[in-house]
């Protein structure tokens, strides 16, 4: 029996690029709107839709559900990782106060996390049993998760034993898709589509 995860990163939110973590959130810009059913467009319709309660997240989650008459389950554990200090500024602010935070950062997210974040091996773990109790639970099923950029970047690195330091090596675009399949035989597998 083969189960099928499709994570779809949300749109462009209103405000633009900027740490939004899990405390600012911000609704989908009128161009995130038009990414995200431009990415489901020619695909298969999902049994079901799971997604983080983030606004930018849930809104699309539920239209589409609506629209495909689908059950939409909330699932707090896929909001996005807490940027602490960061949160709400854009590069640049966070340049002006400190020209290589950013850089010690993506180098080693690690150990140089903002002050005040959620620990990265946390962030992960939480993930990572959302998915599993996903991969046993929805058995057989094809679900769409309408997630967060740090939750799919969490998710790859759990499902292909990747060190968290390349996490942010992977750029995930908005209502970028991958896929997580498990087929009962091998491990689950991630499809870039």
């Amino acid at each position: 029996m083969t189960t099928i995860i499709d994570m779809i990163r949300h749109g462009e939110p209103e405000g633009g690029n900027r740490y939004r973590g899990h405390s600012i959130d911000d609704p989908l810009s009128e161009k995130g709107w038009l990414q995200m059913w431009q990415a489901v467009e020619n695909r298969p319709v999902w049994d079901q839709v799971i997604t983080s309660p983030m606004q930018r997240c849930k809104a699309f989650a539920e239209a589409y559900a609506d629209k495909h008459q689908l059950p939409v389950i909330e699932e707090p554990r896929l909001v996005e990782i807490g940027f602490g200090a960061w949160e709400g500024l854009t590069s640049a602010e966070i340049l002006a106060t400190d020209k290589e935070a950013i850089t010690r950062f993506y180098q080693d997210p690690v150990n140089n996390q903002p002050e005040g974040s959620e620990r990265l091996r946390a962030f992960q773990s939480r993930v990572n049993d959302s998915l599993q109790d996903m991969l046993k639970q929805q058995a057989g099923k094809k679900t769409l998760l309408v997630v967060h950029a740090g939750v799919m970047r969490a998710a790859i690195c759990a499902m292909t034993l990747s060190p968290l330091l390349s996490m942010y090596r992977m750029s995930i675009g908005n209502a970028a898709i991958i896929r997580i399949k498990d087929d009962g035989i091998r491990p689950a597998t991630v499809i870039f589509s």
